[in-house]
């Protein structure tokens, strides 16, 4: 018979530790983390994790840094990625994004939500379970993982292929606003490239516009995109170009190539080889002869590894009553005594990888908001640190319970 949760001990716990968790977020804040450049984050994680009592604390050739807790046969993780976008435009920023701010209630700065919050939330939650001596059943690994902005899901595709570690079910603790989330659409990243022949501009007609071949195209992509596919709980497939480019030897001349990137959505249903073959499809693309691919992903990583990988990210879901909704309902119920929001999320995740490409169950618990996320004046709740902190610490014994 498995161990009772002591619900009220975890959320005292998880409140006690809240200018812990305030403080450590606000270090990892302060340093710059984009992706391929979150060296010192992954080592103050390090670092923390150590300070609270972790097991094993190890960064892995790609850069990520794990984190054990516990011994038992059963491995189940936790995921949070620890690279930021960067700032943007800073003039629409109301403080430094890097120094941030702190209120009572809240936290700011970038990665405040995004997402290095959930971090902050789970090595406080192992160190809660050290504290009450939860973790004898299982081994929990909690992971602070690299380049997600860059290319989501590499860092898990690393770790299960190559590290070969393959948890039962993983906890994204991507910004939920504290919600139970159970999916999201896939994507990829798509060019089409049309070419021409260059001449001087006064006299157009002697070459091979290039851009005006792509003006039809770009129509036809518009009208594509209202008649993609739909889904009741993941919504529809969508598309917009993202970019574009040309050459041209000059100002006074014609371009002799142009391309575009396509920021693909992809719903339930929807295919990798399905996406592709309905833009060469279309008419504009045929008269163009235009060459539609998908772009590929070789960046290495702050270790300087490098793991290439197409840039297609599948659609997951989860059942409603699937295992991994019941362990996080249930104790989302014993620690606050009511019934959660499940809902999805609208952006990407590491889940591509974890169950879109390998089949692991994934569900979402995490502090912030998903609107906060690249955003200017970016910020997140120390209430959300501490409830996010205490389901963490709950979740291993509720799907022990659960299973």
């Amino acid at each position: 018979m498995g161990k009772v949760i002591p619900f009220k001990q975890i959320v005292e716990k998880a409140h006690h530790y809240e200018a812990d968790m305030t403080r450590f977020l606000r270090d990892m804040i302060a340093i710059p983390s984009e992706s391929c450049d979150e060296k010192r984050v992954v080592y103050r994680i390090k670092e923390e994790m150590e300070r609270v009592g972790f097991d094993k604390v190890e960064i892995d050739p790609m850069g990520n840094v794990l984190g054990y807790i516990g011994h038992g046969p059963r491995l189940l993780a936790m995921d949070a990625h620890i690279d930021t976008v960067g700032v943007g435009n800073i003039k629409n920023w109301g403080f430094d994004p890097y120094h941030g701010i702190e209120t009572d209630e809240l936290i700011g700065g970038r990665g405040a939500s995004d997402q290095e919050g959930g971090m902050a939330s789970m090595v406080y939650a192992g160190k809660i379970i050290k504290d009450l001596g939860l973790e004898d059943e299982y081994t929990l690994l909690v992971t602070g993982t690299v380049q997600e902005e860059d290319c989501d899901g590499l860092c898990w595709q690393y770790i299960i292929e190559q590290s070969g570690i393959r948890p039962e079910f993983v906890v994204s603790t991507e910004p939920t606003n504290c919600q139970i989330y159970r999916g999201h659409r896939g994507r990829m990243e798509i060019r089409v490239d049309v070419h021409g022949v260059s001449c001087h501009g006064s006299a157009p007609e002697r070459g091979d516009n290039a851009i005006f071949k792509m003006a039809p195209i770009l129509s036809e992509l518009e009208g594509l995109s209202q008649r993609l596919g739909n889904d009741d709980f993941l919504g529809k497939g969508t598309l917009t170009v993202s970019e574009i480019f040309f050459t041209s030897p000059s100002r006074c001349a014609v371009a002799d190539s142009c391309a575009i990137s396509i920021d693909r959505r992809l719903t339930w249903g929807e295919s990798w080889e399905g996406a592709l073959e309905e833009i060469r499809t279309l008419p504009a693309v045929k008269r163009a002869e235009a060459v539609v691919s998908m772009y590929s992903y070789d960046r290495p990583s702050w270790t300087g590894l490098i793991y290439p990988t197409e840039c297609y990210f599948p659609t997951w879901k989860v059942d409603e009553d699937h295992f991994t909704v019941r362990t996080l309902y249930n104790a989302y119920e014993g620690l606050f005594g009511s019934a959660p929001v499940v809902d999805k999320w609208t952006f990407s995740t590491n889940g591509v990888s974890i169950m879109g490409r390998h089949g692991i169950p994934v569900i979402g618990f995490g502090p912030g908001k998903e609107p906060e996320a690249h955003a200017p004046n970016e910020k997140t709740w120390k209430s959300h640190l501490v409830t996010c902190a205490a389901m963490y610490a709950a979740i291993p014994l509720s799907w022990l319970a659960s299973a």
